[in-house]
């Protein structure tokens, strides 16, 4: 199955999006995404320490904080990051990793894949809601 159908198959079947790095500035890249996805449908539950709520949700410290399941983890952290936001991804039974652009980092999406998670790197999760829609 090619990542497009891949995308398109969970984006189709998630329901709760936790965005890592998820900032309360309307300005933020994380922020209007977070917001598009929201309005698509979506549950989102930010997740950044220096947040205590982002689009009328509760913000969380950590993913091993959030109290209920998640079917996407997004990412809006430096590359560096990603292996411990991979780890708690894990721990707490997501599905799938979603690296947003120019986030990469092979190590943390091999561990994530070898842990059963769908991985979607360097890839725009609002864009491919977009081209799913068309």
């Amino acid at each position: 199955m090619s990542d497009r159908k891949k995308a398109e198959e969970f984006l189709r079947s998630a329901h709760t999006i936790a965005v890592v790095g998820l900032s309360g500035k309307k300005y933020r890249p994380s922020y209007g995404v977070a917001e598009y996805m929201q309005r698509a449908g979506y549950r989102i539950i930010p997740v950044n320490p220096n947040e205590t709520e982002v689009l009328g949700e509760k913000a969380y410290p950590d993913l091993s904080s959030v109290s209920e399941a998640v079917d996407i983890v997004d990412i809006f952290r430096r590359s560096e990051f990603v292996e411990k936001i991979v780890d708690e991804a894990i721990r707490v039974g997501a599905r799938a990793i979603w690296m947003q652009e120019g986030v990469v980092n092979e190590a943390a999406a091999q561990k994530a894949r070898a842990a059963g998670l769908y991985v979607f790197m360097d890839r725009c999760i609002l864009k491919d809601h977009r081209r799913m829609k068309r």
